[in-house]
Formats: structure tokens, C-alpha cells, sequence
């Protein structure tokens, strides 16, 4: 690439360092995506056979959400156990960095009847965080029989050893379950070509990255395609708001539209064009953003 084409000098460039900008993106690009209809699917088709295991001799459950965010999907998963096991209790231990997230969260279970099966522990901080405390108290003897980490692992400094900490939690039938995009799709395929440019390189993760870390320790895993569809028709509209929260989540760059060489910005634009990464009809733009399930259970 020229140097025209290399992101211009912003202190910012990384959308995650914007909490609140990141949130803004991620809360449109949710609304105008099949993934909740997506995760809805998982919850009512495949958590059921991972519950069964897991619950089996068991009255209660120790449960781990990290990176729940406001806890819209933590919730529909506890009600379907509910459901399907009515006398069985949940401690949760809920795992944000973002104070408004677990307010949020907060105030989604106060407004949420039947969780008296559910005793809540908050931590405000980090995967990183949490694995430095549950070290320092020596909590060894408390286990988890779920853990899920939906969507974490790009903001991990060391994502190999964040998975290795949380497996090592797991009680004997518990699991595991992370979510990241599937490295098999052109958004990651073009996020990797930009990564320098873009200056993400370090949140530019995927299931791939996850497969090649567990091959390489030998770690047996199952996993799940999870497709999910976004419209991302604005995001060729010159100047539209909505269209730059989309761009800012797909580049992970903050004001994407406004810190990007008009070079680069074209680049891009054609490559989101491209039939590997989107598919135009009727007027709407919809790009295939899959994600991948990765089931782990307790090391033996």
C-alpha cells in the first residue's frame, strides 16, 4: 500500500478504546442483524443437550457469564433452565468491565420476574482481572459447571491463556462455550488485509486464531456455525450517521469516515462490495457475519 492510504494519526484509533462510541456501534449493528433471532435459535435448540450434561446429579449450578454485557442474552439462557430444571438454583457470576453494561444489567434483572433461582455476584473489571483475584483468593475449591464468553476473546491480551484459566474452572460435566466470528468469512479475510493499516491488528481475532491455539495444546473442542446477516446498506451512503456506526464495527476504527485516507476508504468500500463479503437485492446490502460456537468441557 502507498503511504496515502495508511490511517491518519488519531489517538483513538481503536474503536475498544471508546467505550461508549464502541456501544453505540454495536447496539445498531445488533438492531439491524439477525443475531439475536440467531442466538435465540442456539438457546432453543443446542444449550438444552450441553444443559442436560451439565445439570445431571446436580440440585444447584455454579455459572460464570464473562463479558455479559447488559444481560439480555444471560437471561434468556437462565429462564430456558429454569424451564426445563424448575428446582434447580444458579449462583451467576457476572463478568463486565463496562460499568453502564452491568447497570444496565442491573436493572434488566429488577424488572425481570422469576429469578429468585438466581443469586447474582457483579464484577466490575476484566477476564484478566478476574482470573488475578480468583488467583490471589486461592478460590479453589468453588468450580463452574457453564462458563460462556460470548464475543470476548478480541479484547483479551493473551487469548490462549484467558481460555486455559476459565477450562481449568470447570467441574466434572461442565463446559465451556465461546463465541468469536468465524475465521471462514470475508470480513475476517479483510480485516487481516487492513490490519496495519487499520491499526487493529490485535483485536483482529476469529475462531481460526482459537482452533490453532487449542490444536496446538492438543485440547479437544466441538463446534457450531452460528450464521448471522447484517444490513449494512448505509454504509454506502455518503455521510450517514447510522452508515459510519456500521463502517466504525466493521473496520474496528473509531470515526472510521473521518480518520481514514480518502484512499484507503474507497479500498474498503469496494471490498464490502465484493460477493465473498456481501449480497445486494432489492435494494438492501447484507453481509454474512458468522459466528462460531466452540463447546470445551473439564480438562482430564
Amino acid at each position: 500500500m502507498h503511504d496515502s492510504t495508511v490511517i491518519m494519526e488519531s489517538t483513538r484509533t481503536n474503536l475498544i478504546n471508546d467505550s461508549d462510541r464502541y456501544l453505540e456501534c454495536y447496539h445498531y449493528v445488533l438492531k439491524h442483524s439477525t443475531e439475536n433471532e440467531t442466538m435465540q435459535d442456539f438457546i432453543d435448540n443446542l444449550l438444552p443437550d450441553f444443559m442436560a450434561k451439565i445439570v445431571t446429579g446436580k440440585s444447584s449450578l455454579n455459572v460464570i457469564g464473562v463479558g455479559s454485557g447488559s444481560g439480555d442474552l444471560d437471561l434468556k439462557m437462565l429462564s430456558a433452565l429454569h424451564h426445563k430444571y424448575p428446582e434447580m438454583t444458579v449462583d451467576n457470576e457476572v463478568i463486565d468491565p463496562n460499568p453502564q453494561q452491568l447497570r444496565d444489567y442491573r436493572d434488566l434483572v429488577s424488572r425481570t420476574p422469576g429469578l429468585d433461582f438466581v443469586t447474582f455476584n457483579w464484577n466490575q473489571m476484566t477476564a484478566e482481572a478476574f482470573e488475578e483475584q480468583w488467583k490471589e483468593k486461592k478460590r479453589t475449591k468453588k468450580k463452574a459447571d457453564f462458563i460462556h464468553m460470548f464475543q470476548v476473546l478480541y479484547y483479551v491480551k493473551d487469548p490462549g491463556a484467558t481460555i486455559s484459566f476459565f477450562q481449568g474452572l470447570l467441574n466434572k460435566n461442565g463446559q465451556l462455550l465461546l463465541t468469536l466470528i468465524s475465521g471462514n468469512t470475508g470480513l475476517v479475510e479483510m480485516r487481516h488485509a487492513y490490519s496495519n493499516q487499520l491499526g487493529t491488528a490485535e483485536v483482529n481475532r476469529s475462531t481460526g486464531d482459537v482452533r490453532r491455539f487449542l490444536d496446538s495444546e492438543g485440547v479437544s473442542y466441538r463446534s457450531y456455525d452460528l450464521p448471522v446477516q447484517v444490513d449494512i446498506t448505509k454504509c454506502f451512503i455518503e455521510g450517514d450517521e447510522d452508515g459510519e456506526l456500521v463502517m466504525d464495527f466493521l473496520t474496528q476504527v473509531w470515526h472510521f469516515s473521518k480518520t481514514a485516507s480518502p484512499e484507503l476508504k474507497a479500498e474498503i468500500m469496494e471490498r464490502l462490495r465484493r460477493p465473498e463479503l456481501s449480497v445486494e437485492s432489492n435494494g438492501k446490502v447484507s453481509m454474512d457475519a458468522k459466528y462460531e460456537l466452540i463447546v470445551l468441557e473439564q480438562l482430564t
